[in-house]
């Protein structure tokens, strides 16, 4: 057992049983071998402990603890209590890092920063692979990584043992992203410039078992992963074939083993090209495009916003037809009541008319009554007689 480490370096481990061993292997294979690995079992799945214990290395130290809560923070920090190092690292149970990963740090801690991390590759479930080149040294990103997400890998950094008061600093009560919230109060912490960025992929990260999603839930992989679908040009060594039945892990730590210094040399030229290729599509293509887009955006707003003017004043004179033709049925209503009553005056009219129609009828039917009878005929005699009478006088 090494007893004054230049490094601790924290490996939590519960289920990845499959994986662990090649995750050992790439730590013990580091060109800094000064170094104790703390391999925490957080009620880690049967068969870990036979893994580790059969590297028969004096610099790990196993830590075969009941399951703690959430992602078993508290068992961390229980191991990390009697961590002896210089330097914290962090290894994931399911990752690869490449064996200058603590030296490149450790380097790019030289000037004083309290905390640093590399890049990493993050590798799909069908073997893809993709840079992610996240720089705290940059101040908005370094903002975006204090405010809201990350993107980096807990197996990207490394800090100074004593830029913390003590050095059992994982929040236990959070049921995730622990790792996130330390590193940013390392960086609150301490005084500036808090955080050096390595700028050299030095990590592959792999899809954690439990997310069961080929992009491990990464916008920023998905996105790699739909041009890595369709492009061609994709550089081959950031696409590894998985053999049926065997994890991703395994592909590339043979190909890794296989020849470590040029394989290393070769997916990092890869990462260069791929940057390299869609930043220059970026400016050739997607750019212009955009700024087309936008154009026939910014022509298709000002058309819109004529048809809403135009639309409103439809409606404006929409409503005003509206109010004319209320006037309009009010009118209509008071000539319907005139016509009304002057229908009902001409019935009354014609009523009228009828009854002195019947009545002249009915004195006329008298008189003929009358001039039919003997009286009238008799009458009419004397009435001829005395107008005789009148005349010869």
């Amino acid at each position: 057992m090494v007893s004054q480490p230049l490094i601790s370096i924290l490996m939590p481990t519960h289920t990845r049983v499959d994986v662990i061993g090649i995750a050992i292997e790439s730590v013990l294979k580091q060109t800094v071998g000064d170094f104790e690995l703390l391999v925490v079992g957080d009620g880690c799945a049967p068969g870990t402990a036979d893994v580790v214990h059969g590297f028969k290395d004096d610099r790990i130290r196993f830590f075969d603890l009941p399951k703690a809560p959430h992602f078993g923070y508290a068992n961390r920090n229980i191991a990390l209590r009697e961590a002896r190092g210089r330097f914290i690292g962090f290894a994931a149970d399911d990752d690869i890092v490449l064996r200058d990963h603590f030296e490149l740090l450790i380097k790019a801690l030289g000037h004083g920063a309290a905390i640093a991390h590399s890049q990493a590759f993050w590798v799909s479930t069908d073997g893809i692979a993709a840079p992610f080149l996240t720089n705290l040294e940059m101040p908005d990103e370094l903002s975006n990584f204090m405010e809201r997400k990350n993107t980096i890998p807990a197996s990207c950094f490394l800090y100074r043992a004593d830029c913390l008061p003590s050095l059992d600093s994982w929040p236990e009560d959070l049921p995730a992203a622990a790792d996130w919230r330390l590193w940013q109060r390392i960086v609150r912490e301490n005084p500036e410039p808090a955080v050096a960025h390595c700028r050299q992929p030095t990590v592959l990260h792999f899809s954690a078992k439990w997310k069961r999603s080929r992009e491990s839930g990464m916008r920023q992989l998905a996105s790699m992963l739909s041009i890595a679908d369709v492009a061609d040009w994709w550089p081959a060594a950031l696409r590894v074939p998985i053999p049926s039945g065997q994890p991703e892990q395994q592909a590339y730590a043979d190909l890794l083993n296989a020849d470590p210094e040029e394989w290393t040399a070769a997916i990092r030229q890869a990462g260069r090209d791929l940057t390299a290729r869609l930043a220059w599509d970026d400016l050739q293509i997607i750019r212009p495009a955009l700024k087309a887009a936008n154009e026939k955006s910014a022509t298709a707003k000002k058309e819109l916003a004529a048809a809403r003017t135009e639309t409103a004043t439809y409606q404006a004179q929409s409503r005003i037809a509206e109010d004319g033709w209320a006037t309009s049925d009010i009118e209509i209503e008071a000539c319907r009541k005139k016509i009304d009553s002057l229908d009902n005056r001409l019935n009354e009219a014609l009523h009228e008319s009828r009854c002195l129609a019947a009545e002249v009828e009915r004195l006329a039917g008298e008189l003929r009554r009358i001039r039919a009878s003997t009286a009238w005929r008799v009458h009419e005699t004397i009435e001829r007689l005395r107008w005789g009478r009148t005349k010869a006088s």
